[in-house]
């Protein structure tokens, strides 16, 4: 019976996916369930498994575009599993085995043709010292002027090495000796041509883009296009993290069996400030803003297939255990191309963390429909002003970017300023001043 498969609905919205790559060939025996394509739609790059046991042919190319519910490829669910091949290829490779029967046959002329071949090889070296050994009936004339003219233009060892050290080949520079001939002054003297090639890989490569890198850009010029949008900065004293971190960290690991890291107290940093600024967990709808008494946090994370942004739902419900264990979840998931739609839905806030890469400061671009976004950066040493004196202290800049449509100075100020002093107090407003409570120690 022939089977046809059909691209299933990976999520609500999404009426096409493109086949981003085959894990199997045309003509293969494929076993029920096993991954047999990655397609990507415009959210997220998900594994296409196998309906049925038997032999599968292809009826689409890497890289096509195909609609939800078209054919994809036909498996015979009637062909049998192959068996016993590699012993029946051995007998067939065995030229003059008298058990081959019929292959005998094809075997010898094989065999026959590699020894013809062989003569062949070793005849060509010995024609080629004849023909080198035997004069040239028009080498009289002409062999004086070809002597000429490949001394003209050639470089002494000298100029030679000059040359080489500036990338430069000796046809572009003009010689003053004899015959034409590159002395070491007119090596030393050239200058290489503006414009002129190196001896470096000038190749290129054209590939297309994934759907999901493809959707990514429409979003972000969609976003930076279609709202106004600013971005504020502040920096962030983070010794009183480092220090709690130093502190439990090994406790909270050995306890929860995850690390204690950044993201959970920026998280609870933004909740707070989005309870006390709630106009930046708002969302525009035409004429209308929607405005959220939850909040659903998106965590910016680089998967294989591009960026991605699954989300923390609820997190005003979490703890500190709660918001590491999902950050860590998510990141796998993303990591192992495993993240469903459903995980990237949604959002009410978008966290970003470009720090992990280097990044000292940036200007995050709205993830739409959501109205604001907080850029993390790298944490490094810095002179700041404490207490009337100078110290050296471990110092983050983070930015704002937010829709000015409908979020004004004050609320995304004040927003990003209630971030900072959370992060710079947070045993006091973040963890009640109990922290083996707020990290269930």
């Amino acid at each position: 019976m022939a089977l046809e498969m059909k691209v299933p609905s990976p999520g609500e919205s999404i009426t096409e996916v493109e086949i981003a790559s085959w894990l199997v060939k045309d003509g293969d025996y494929v076993e029920k369930d096993q991954a047999i394509a990655e397609v990507d739609s415009d959210k997220a790059t998900l594994e296409l498994p196998a309906e049925a046991s038997g032999i599968i042919t292809l009826k689409a190319e890497e890289g096509d575009t195909v609609a939800v519910g078209d054919v994809v490829c036909i498996i015979d669910t009637d062909a049998k599993k192959p068996g016993g091949q590699d012993d029946e290829t051995e007998t067939y490779k065995k030229p003059g085995d008298e058990s081959g029967g019929e292959n005998a046959a094809p075997d010898l002329d094989k065999a026959k043709a590699k020894e013809t071949e062989k003569k062949e090889k070793k005849e060509e070296p010995k024609k080629a010292e004849a023909e080198k050994q035997t004069p040239s009936k028009s080498s009289t004339p002409n062999q004086e002027q070809d002597k000429k003219t490949y001394a003209t233009g050639s470089a002494s060892p000298a100029a030679k090495k000059i040359l080489d050290e500036k990338g430069m080949d000796s046809k572009d520079v003009k010689g003053s000796g004899r015959d034409g001939r590159i002395t070491k002054e007119d090596a030393a003297s050239a200058t290489p041509s503006m414009g002129t090639p190196g001896k470096g890989s000038r190749g290129s490569e054209r590939k297309k883009l994934s759907m999901l890198r493809r959707k990514v850009a429409e979003r972000l010029v969609t976003a930076k296009n279609e709202t106004a949008m600013l971005t504020t900065f502040n920096e962030v004293d983070m010794t009183a993290i480092f220090s709690l971190r130093n502190q439990y960290k090994e406790q909270f690991k050995e306890k929860h069996g995850v690390g204690l890291g950044f993201m959970s107290f920026f998280t609870m940093a933004v909740v707070r400030a989005l309870d006390l600024f709630p106009d930046v967990n708002s969302m525009i709808d035409g004429d209308y803003m929607i405005t959220y008494d939850f909040k659903d946090i998106s965590i910016a994370v680089s998967g294989p297939k591009g960026l991605m942004v699954p989300v923390i739902r609820n997190a005003e419900n979490l703890s500190f255990r709660g918001v590491e264990d999902e950050v860590k979840r998510l990141a796998i998931r993303a990591r192992d191309g495993q993240i469903t739609v459903d995980e990237m839905t949604g959002g009410t806030f978008t966290i970003s963390n470009g720090g992990v890469f280097g990044s000292m400061l940036s200007t995050p671009i709205i993830n739409p429909p959501q109205s604001a976004i907080l850029g993390m950066h790298n944490i490094v040493d810095r002179a700041i002003v404490r207490d009337g004196g100078i110290v050296v202290a471990p110092i983050m800049y983070v930015a704002l970017s937010y829709d000015h449509r409908i979020i004004d100075g004050r609320e995304s100020v004040g927003f990003l300023v209630a971030v900072k002093e959370a992060l710079e107090s947070p045993e006091e407003l973040l963890m009640n001043n109990d922290v083996k409570k707020a990290l269930e120690l």
